[in-house]
């Protein structure tokens, strides 16, 4: 592979996780099959319910999209009218940077750039700032919470009153709770969201280990909810997605028994990256960010060895990994951290 080939592939997997035929082509001695570490995804999904053969052949019905979100609602503490169901809360970021005005956007220190993305696409200026007072000067504010890839969590109160600030000359406040459904700690801002020009987002995929059902929830106040729904269409989600979401956000006991292994396995993650050298384990119970002198030289030595974790050009001396799915990948893992 000459130069200017390999440099674009080798952005494409800085550019998100996942991309793991990038990565066969990079490594095609890898073995098989490759362990993708790259996403913050749980890697053990919920049990797929038997489907109806008309989810797949029918359009959509209203009351079994508004039964979604219900279901949603119920889970996030939230009330149902507020509560909208997308593909995924990609798609909400992106329509969100369309609908607003071009103006000026910053986000809560280094963290997802989906974000940056879709608002510079739109014509938004974008810049990321170090502390959450210095948001309140900007049209648009972010907080990523828990923060990706750091894990850094934000104090709810903090961002009531950001929101104070910013209403009062008419900015928006976007909070993307992607990985918040997992954690104790009691800050998601959805419970007391502002009455107006506020927003959550929550993803499912990420959650419920589905990533491939695209599947993703706004929680927006009145202002904001009405344009989204327009802007995402009168059918925004499939059907089996639909099924399959009711029935999942239901589940309160599967829900409590994945953040229980979750919070084991993270733990067994960051006992496994410090004997392997890394240090500052940081992130949340769907990934860990770690530092390490060499990270660049090992983030390509698990490549070699067919693992794909996650690195930020940005920052060389930092990986981020996902949690394994199995004993396999746990054994392939620890080897690979040995050897490297």
């Amino acid at each position: 592979m000459n130069e200017a080939p390999f440099e674009a592939a080798w952005s494409r997997l800085a550019y998100h996780g996942g991309n793991l035929g990038v990565a066969r082509r990079l490594f095609p001695g890898a073995p098989e099959p490759w362990i993708d570490l790259s996403t913050g995804i749980n890697p053990v999904p919920y049990p797929l319910p038997p489907l109806a053969g008309d989810l797949w052949a029918r359009l959509p019905e209203t009351d079994h999209l508004a039964a979604l979100e219900a279901a949603a609602a119920r889970q996030y503490g939230v009330s149902a009218g507020e509560t909208i169901a997308a593909p995924g809360s990609q798609a909400i970021v992106q329509s969100l940077a369309r609908l607003a005005p071009a103006g000026r956007v910053a986000i809560l220190g280094f963290s997802y750039a989906g974000h940056e993305r879709a608002w510079r696409a739109a014509g938004a200026s974008f810049e990321a700032v170090d502390e959450i007072k210095q948001l309140a000067a900007f049209d648009v504010a972010i907080v990523v919470n828990p923060n990706n890839p750091d894990g850094r969590l934000t104090n709810r109160d903090a961002l009531v009153e950001l929101h104070r600030e910013m209403a009062g000359r008419g900015g928006r406040l976007i909070i993307d709770e992607a990985f918040m459904d997992l954690d104790r700690r009691g800050q998601s801002l959805a419970p007391v969201l502002p009455s107006s020009r506020a927003i959550v987002l929550r993803s499912f995929g990420k959650t419920y280990g589905l990533g491939g059902l695209r599947l993703g929830f706004a929680i927006a106040s009145v202002d904001l909810a009405a344009p989204l729904r327009a802007a995402l269409g009168p059918w925004p989600v499939s059907g089996p997605a639909i099924e399959i979401g009711r029935r999942a956000l239901a589940d309160d006991l599967w829900l409590e028994e994945t953040r229980f292994r979750l919070e084991r396995d993270a733990e067994r993650l960051d006992r496994l990256l410090i004997e392997g050298g890394f240090a500052a384990v940081t992130g949340t119970i769907l990934f860990r960010l770690a530092r390490h002198a060499r990270a660049e030289k090992l983030f390509v030595d698990l490549l070699r060895q067919g693992i794909l974790a996650r690195h930020f050009a940005g920052f060389p001396d930092r990986l981020r990994f996902g949690i394994p799915a199995g004993p396999e990948s746990w054994r392939r893992l620890e080897f690979a951290l040995k050897a490297a």
